[in-house]
């Protein structure tokens, strides 16, 4: 891979813009006059359907192709091992899936099981966003037309992906403004990603190293889709609420990708 050096500002624009998309998303919370639990079981339904679609619809078959299928597989099962271990350390009192009835807290209360999701969901996408902007970096240095479009299918990507961080946050704190900077804050991790690929990691840095990365975030996000997510959604769920927003999810997710 020939890297033209003289691309660097721009492919750091770049890959900057793709990751703080999530902004566009995270507004969302600032449109919301008044809270109401549908929205949240909707919202969350559709972060597990853009979670899930993506690590399966893309990440893990772009692993396989660079890996093979036997070490993208590792690599997949190794991100639900390291997630789930965390999970596990976790005191049950701060746990997700242990639910505490909103009925039952007062509307002043921070919830906290929720708030920890939000937060659970702002980490994977952070890890989710690091090699798509060593991804998104590494391919402008060498051509800037492809590496921009590679930066405007993954600013697509980030948008519903900031609205899956900022929804829990607001619906759990009622703060707005948290839930937009928590949302926003979670779509650094692209350019960050970009400048440690550059400072530290380039001379490093392989194809087969970066597909496994992508396999390993794939496992972390289904886990937390299936495990903290889901069961947060359907605590607060209104018919098939949960299952729409799962369903919506994945079609703008697919329609992105068919696009772009």
């Amino acid at each position: 891979m020939n890297l033209g050096l003289e691309n660097v500002g721009t492919a750091l624009i770049l890959t900057t813009l793709a990751g703080l998309s999530t902004g566009i998303g995270s507004a969302i919370a600032y449109f919301i006059k008044k809270p109401k639990m549908q929205y949240l079981s909707f919202s969350l339904g559709f972060s597990a359907g853009v979670m899930v679609y993506i690590s399966f619809m893309e990440l893990i078959p772009s692993a396989i192709k660079n890996v093979g299928e036997l070490w993208g597989v590792i690599a997949f099962f190794i991100g639900i091992g390291f997630i789930g271990l965390i999970d596990i350390v976790i005191p049950k009192t701060e746990n997700p899936h242990h639910f505490i009835k909103t009925s039952t807290t007062a509307k002043t209360q921070v919830d906290k099981p929720l708030l920890r999701t939000g937060l659970f969901t702002a980490l994977a996408i952070g890890i989710h966003n690091f090699p798509e902007g060593l991804a998104t970096f590494g391919t402008a240095l060498s051509d800037i037309k492809l590496g921009a479009i590679i930066a405007i299918a993954i600013a697509i990507h980030n948008i519903p992906e900031g609205i899956a961080v900022s929804m829990p946050i607001y619906f759990a704190t009622k703060n707005k403004n948290k839930a937009f900077i928590v949302s926003f804050l979670s779509g650094i991790a692209e350019p960050i990603g970009a400048l440690i690929g550059f400072l530290i990691l380039m001379p490093f840095l392989t194809p087969k190293f970066l597909a496994s990365l992508l396999a390993f975030t794939a496992g972390v996000m289904v886990y937390i889709s299936v495990d903290e997510i889901l069961p947060v959604a359907h605590q607060y769920a209104h018919g098939h609420t949960v299952v729409s927003g799962i369903v919506l999810g994945m079609f703008i997710m697919a329609l992105s990708l068919f696009i772009l």
